[in-house]
Formats: C-alpha cells, sequence, structure tokens
C-alpha cells in the first residue's frame, strides 16, 4: 500500500507540474512567445487583431486595442491605446496586459521592440494568404485558452474557402489592378494576401510581381500595364470618387469596357473572416469583366 500510495502522490505531482508549465508559441516573426497560462488580459495593435480574437472566441480577454477596431461592435466600446502605426506605451503598460498581439508588417518596429523592452509579452502574426485566417483564428484561440470556439469559427473558414475554390478555379484569367489609394497611387504587391484573394477568382494582380506589400506606383504604370479591370477600396463603403479619375483614358481597357469595381475596405483589407466576403464581391466583378469581353 506504501508503495501505491508513492506512485499516486508522484503522478499527482506529475500533473501539477504539468498544469503548470509554460505555453510556448511560435510567432510569425519565428520567436518563441512564452505564457505562464492562457492570455486573459490581452491588447490588439491592429483593427484585425481585434476582430481575430473576437472570431476566436476570446474578445472578452481585449482590455485594449487600437483604432479603428470597430468590429464587431462590441469592439467599439474597449480602451484606445493610439493608432495601429502609433501607440502609447505607457497607456498599454497601464492596462497590465498578459499578451500583446502586434501586426508584423504594419506597426512601426521600434515601438514593437520597445514593448518587449519593458518585458511584455508580444506575439507577432502576419496573415499573407487567405489559409492563414484560419491559421490566425486557432493560434489566437490557444493564446487566449478559446480552443474549442476557435477550431470551430476556422473550420467554418476553410469550408468556405474551399466552396470558392472550386467554384472560380479554371476561370479565365482577368488582369487587374487594385487600387487602395490615389495621392499617392498605392496597390498590392505579390505577398500581400489581396493578391492571393485575387488569385482566388481566377485574377491577375498586374502588380503581383513586385515585393513589398503596398507599393507606391505611378499613373503611366498602370497604363502600361493596360488592366482589364481595376478594383477600388478608399476609406469606407462609399465609391470613391477619383476612381472615376480613370475615365481620362478611354483607351485602357478596363475603361473601355467599363469595368471600374469598388469594394469596402473593411471586407478586402482586413485578415479576417469577412474577407472572404470580400473575396466573393471581388470573384463576382471579376465574372462581370469576363462577360464584358467581345465576343470571338
Amino acid at each position: 500500500m506504501k508503495f501505491a500510495h508513492f506512485l499516486t502522490l508522484t503522478a499527482t505531482v506529475a500533473l501539477l507540474g504539468a498544469a503548470r508549465a509554460e505555453l510556448v508559441f511560435k510567432d510569425d516573426s519565428g520567436q518563441d512567445v512564452r505564457l505562464k497560462a492562457p492570455a486573459r488580459r490581452i491588447v490588439t495593435l491592429a483593427p484585425h487583431a481585434t476582430e481575430l480574437l473576437y472570431a476566436a472566441g476570446a474578445g472578452d480577454r481585449l482590455v485594449g486595442t487600437v483604432e479603428y477596431s470597430d468590429y464587431p461592435p462590441a469592439a467599439k466600446k474597449v480602451p484606445r491605446v493610439g493608432s495601429y502605426d502609433r501607440f502609447d506605451l505607457e497607456a498599454i503598460s497601464a492596462l497590465r496586459p498578459d499578451l500583446i498581439i502586434a501586426w508584423e508588417s504594419g506597426n512601426p518596429a521600434a515601438q514593437v521592440a520597445k514593448l518587449r523592452a519593458l518585458g511584455l509579452t508580444v506575439y507577432s502574426t502576419q496573415p499573407n494568404r487567405l489559409e492563414d485566417v484560419a491559421g490566425q483564428i486557432e493560434r489566437y484561440g490557444r493564446l487566449a485558452g478559446s480552443v474549442a470556439a476557435a477550431d470551430a469559427a476556422a473550420a467554418q473558414f476553410r469550408q468556405r474557402l474551399e466552396r470558392l475554390r472550386r467554384t472560380h478555379a479554371g476561370k479565365p484569367p482577368v488582369r487587374v489592378f487594385y487600387q487602395i489609394w490615389i495621392n499617392p497611387l498605392m496597390t498590392v504587391g505579390g505577398p500581400q494576401i489581396i493578391s492571393d484573394a485575387i488569385r482566388l477568382c481566377g485574377g491577375e494582380n498586374v502588380f503581383g510581381h513586385l515585393p513589398q506589400m503596398a507599393p507606391t506606383v505611378s499613373v503611366e504604370a498602370v497604363l502600361a500595364a493596360d488592366p482589364e479591370a481595376i478594383v477600388a477600396t478608399g476609406m469606407g463603403d462609399a465609391r470613391p470618387d477619383w476612381l472615376n479619375d480613370w475615365n481620362k483614358w478611354p483607351r485602357m481597357t478596363a475603361v473601355k469596357r467599363g469595368n471600374l469595381f469598388h469594394i469596402n475596405p473593411d471586407l478586402m483589407q482586413r485578415h479576417t473572416p469577412r474577407i472572404l466576403d470580400g473575396a466573393e464581391q471581388l470573384c463576382a466583378d471579376l465574372e462581370i469583366a469576363r462577360g464584358r469581353r467581345p465576343a470571338k
């Protein structure tokens, strides 16, 4: 009996030790991130990170975020710590977060480094492909201890993505210029998740060969590329007036065929489940462009 009691005690101690073991995650920058337990006080430094946290079933762990974190509606009530490109280090520290979720290509690297120097735990994210959104949701669930909800949301995203992929596979390619802004004239490069959405719809990003996330281009370069469709976002759900500026060049194929389209940037430019809403609209727009091709 004494030996049996010893085995039971040893097993109990081992289980307690495992329960107290650190949780170790590798973030998208390749750094190991260590937590003593699933995070309960989280600060997000990008609107898409906020949305992903809610999608993972962990919105109640959010204690601070940045401007434009407006979805879902509950996120509007969360205290602000600045903007994604300039946040308040003191305000973040005062919230006593046990985890900060940063955006690798969007947040200033120097400020993120200062957060780490203050001893704060930072998890850096960079989803560049549509499939990455599902993986991000799963990781957020593990970071925050909402695994079941996160896994269910990730599975739903993957199923919807696969349906879209099957629907648009093999479609004739459409050359696309995706315009983020007018001054400076900005587009998306090859690594950007929007380029992946364009490919999903059977499109070809005319600036997909560029390595930058959001390169600046010239009007002359766009004219030389002669896209069959121009898709613009802008600042909100309203079609930007500057999209019509392309009508100055009536010989460009996109203008000639009336293929000037607008999509709400919140749907296309956030790495969240709603990007599939944007992708559906994008695919529909490119299908319109195919339908406007002259009969052979």
